[in-house]
């Protein structure tokens, strides 16, 4: 089997009833197994590839998720675009829950997380200064204007290690930074894509304020916003899909031209 797009499913994000002719297609990589296993299908005339990032039930912390099998597993079956929703806390209060956030910067607080393919023969010193892809993310903002789904068209991502929340003193700091939203997975993931030439898209969904309002974040409140506006994800992402371009004009497709010493 092979696809040309692949969406990684995060938390509620999940739905390869899309696909038609789906096959559930395993894969081993020089890295281990994947999250889960991979869904593909066509959708509009599209291969498509789906993945769960936390795998089955939700049984992997941001922290365990294996960020180089998913997205070397992707790179096997060809992909060459990934569309990557998740679900984020605001930082700022003009960023409101219900709203979607195309994330076109990030600001990495994790730590212990493999973040490249290579090491062990080779030092890969990939670009990440743009880490997504400016043409996704246009589409992407493109296709939320259309639809008028409230959306912001740039921010600024801070990836903490999770799985725990942030303390009030931690998220006020990360406000100081001017950072939009807080997440725990966009790092590695698009570094990888990255090294993969890959292009890659955030779209988050806002589904909370984070600790430095009075009132503290809570999984039942992220559950209930993020059911709320499933729609609104996959409605942005399925009109995407037809009118990704078929051919690739951005730096993406050539990021490891210049990143070996």
């Amino acid at each position: 089997m092979n696809a040309e797009i692949g969406i990684i499913g995060g938390t509620g994000v999940y739905d390869p009833d899309i696909l038609k002719d789906k096959q559930t297609v395993d894969l081993d990589t020089p890295f281990g197994k994947p999250s889960d296993s991979y869904v593909v299908g066509d959708y509009e005339g599209r291969k498509v590839a789906i993945l769960s990032r936390h795998g089955q039930g939700h049984s992997l912390a941001p922290h365990k998720i294996k960020y180089r099998a998913n997205i070397h597993g992707f790179k096997q079956l060809g992909v060459k675009y990934i569309l990557s929703p998740c679900s984020v806390g605001s930082l700022q209060d003009n960023v409101t829950p219900g709203e979607i956030v195309f994330v076109d910067q990030f600001i990495d607080r994790t730590w212990g997380r493999e973040s490249t393919f290579y090491g062990k023969d080779k030092v890969c010193h990939i670009s990440v200064a743009d880490p997504t892809c400016k043409v996704l993310r246009e589409l992407g903002v493109e296709k939320a204007k259309e639809l008028g789904i409230p959306h912001h068209p740039a921010g600024t991502y801070v990836c903490i290690q999770g799985p725990r929340f942030s303390t009030r003193a931690e998220s006020q700091l990360y406000r100081s930074w001017n950072a939009h939203v807080i997440g725990m997975t966009m790092v590695p993931e698009c570094v990888l894509a990255r090294e993969a030439e890959i292009c890659f898209v955030s779209i988050a969904m806002v589904t909370d304020y984070d600790s430095f309002k009075e009132k503290a974040v809570s999984i039942q409140e992220i559950i209930s916003t993020m059911k709320n506006n499933l729609d609104n994800v996959k409605n942005i992402i399925t009109k995407m899909i037809p009118d990704i371009p078929e051919e690739r004009t951005c730096e993406c497709a050539t990021a490891l031209k210049d990143a070996f010493v």
